[in-house]
C-alpha cells in the first residue's frame, strides 16, 4: 500500500451555483465501481485488479492496495464501518463473487464467503449495521440468490422460500454496487433489469418475505433496466437507469417514489443513462458514463452538473460525498463557497 497526495483541481464544468468536483490523485489507474462514504474524513473505493482504496483524511490523502491472492478479482463493491473495518464483494461467474473483510484499515484481508454455485453471480452487498448485511445474485434456477450475515463473519443463504422468483433473462446490474439498498433495521430493496420489465423488489424483514412491482423505466432487452436505487426516508426514493449500450437515450431512465417503492413515476425532464443515484444532504445526485445530474425537488426535475465519466457516487447523511470511475477517477464533491 502506498500514499499519494491530492492535486489540487476543481472542475471548470460543473455547476458553481451548486457544487464542484475536486479531482483526487490517487496511485491506480483500476476501473473504480465501488465506493462507500463513511464520513467527512473517511472513504472506500474499490474496482479491478483486485483494488482497494481508503482516505482518512476527507481525501488530501488516499491509500491503495491489492488484496493478496485477488489481482483478478473486480471489487464491485465496498461497504466501509469507520477507518479500520470494510467488506469487498467482487462480482464474477462462479467463484470470482467472494467477500472479503478487513479490520485493520486494509493491513490484512480475510476471505468470508466464496460463491460456490456455479450459475451464481453476485452482483452487491448493503448493510442494516456493521454485522448484519446482505449479498445479492443474478437468478439461480430461476429465483434470485441471497445469503446473509447476522454476525459479520459467516454468511448463509436464505432458504428458496425466501428467495423471490426472476422472470425470464431478468437480472441485477453490478455497474454501480447500487442495485441493492439497506435501510433502516430490516428494509431491503434491489432493482433488476434485462427482462421484459425493470423491476423493484422489497423486503421488510430482511429478506425473509419479497413484494415486487413493475417501473416505468427502459426494459424489454439484456442492457437496458434498473441500475440504481437509492432512498431519503423509507418513502420517497429515485431510481435510475436505462440502457447502457445507448447512453445518450434519455426515454425510461428515472423515476421517484412517495410510498417506499409501491408507485413510481417518471421523472418530468429525462436523463441519459445514469448508473447511480445518492441522496447529497438535501439533494439528489445521478452520475454515469456521460455525466453527472442534480435534483433540487425531490427528483422530479433535473440539472446538468457536467459531462464526466462515472460509475457511482455515494455521500454521508450530513452531505460528503465522492464519485468514482473509470482509469482511478476520485472526485469529491465540494458545495460551493467551501
Amino acid at each position: 500500500m502506498r500514499h499519494v497526495v491530492v492535486v489540487a483541481l476543481v472542475c471548470g464544468s460543473c455547476d458553481s451555483a451548486l457544487a464542484q468536483w475536486q479531482p483526487q490523485s490517487i496511485a491506480t489507474d483500476a476501473d473504480l465501481r465501488g465506493l462507500s462514504a463513511v464520513s467527512s474524513k473517511v472513504a472506500w473505493v474499490s474496482g479491478t485488479k483486485g483494488t482497494f482504496g481508503r482516505t482518512t483524511d476527507g481525501g488530501k490523502t488516499w491509500t491503495v492496495g491489492t488484496v493478496p491472492g485477488a489481482a483478478d478479482l473486480d471489487f464491485r463493491d465496498v461497504e466501509g464501518f469507520g477507518e479500520s473495518t470494510a467488506y469487498l464483494l467482487s462480482a464474477g461467474p462462479g467463484k470470482a463473487s467472494r467477500i472479503y473483510k478487513t479490520t485493520d484499515g486494509g493491513a490484512t484481508w480475510k476471505l468470508q464467503f466464496e460463491n460456490g454455485e456455479p450459475g451464481a453471480f453476485f452482483d452487491a452487498i448493503a448493510f442494516w449495521d456493521e454485522t448484519h448485511g446482505i449479498n445479492l445474485s443474478d437468478p439461480v434456477g430461476g429465483r434470485f440468490r441471497l445469503v446473509v450475515t447476522d454476525d459479520g463473519e459467516t454468511w448463509t443463504p436464505l432458504p428458496e422460500g425466501s428467495r423471490p422468483a426472476a422472470l425470464p433473462n431478468e437480472g441485477c446490474f453490478a455497474a454501480s454496487r447500487t442495485c441493492l439498498v439497506a435501510r433502516g433495521e430490516r428494509d431491503v430493496w434491489f432493482y433488476t433489469g434485462g427482462a421484459k420489465a425493470a423491476r423493484v423488489f422489497h423486503s421488510g424483514d430482511r429478506g425473509k418475505t419479497w413484494a415486487v412491482v413493475e417501473t416505468p423505466l427502459a426494459a424489454g432487452v439484456e442492457s437496458a433496466g434498473g441500475f440504481s436505487i437509492a432512498f431519503r426516508d423509507r418513502d420517497h426514493g429515485v431510481i435510475v437507469g436505462g440502457d447502457y449500450r445507448k447512453p445518450d437515450a434519455t426515454a425510461g431512465t428515472a423515476a421517484r417514489t412517495g410510498d417506499g417503492g409501491k408507485t413510481w413515476t417518471l421523472v418530468d425532464k429525462p436523463l441519459p443513462f445514469r448508473s447511480a443515484v445518492a441522496r447529497a444532504g438535501g439533494e439528489w445526485l445521478a452520475v454515469g458514463t456521460s455525466g453527472a445530474d442534480a435534483s433540487a425537488d425531490d427528483g422530479a426535475t433535473w440539472r446538468p452538473l457536467d459531462k464526466g465519466a462515472y460509475n457511482s457516487v455515494g455521500f454521508t447523511a450530513a452531505g460528503d460525498g465522492w464519485a468514482v470511475g473509470p482509469i482511478g477517477r476520485v472526485v469529491k464533491f465540494v458545495k460551493a463557497g467551501k
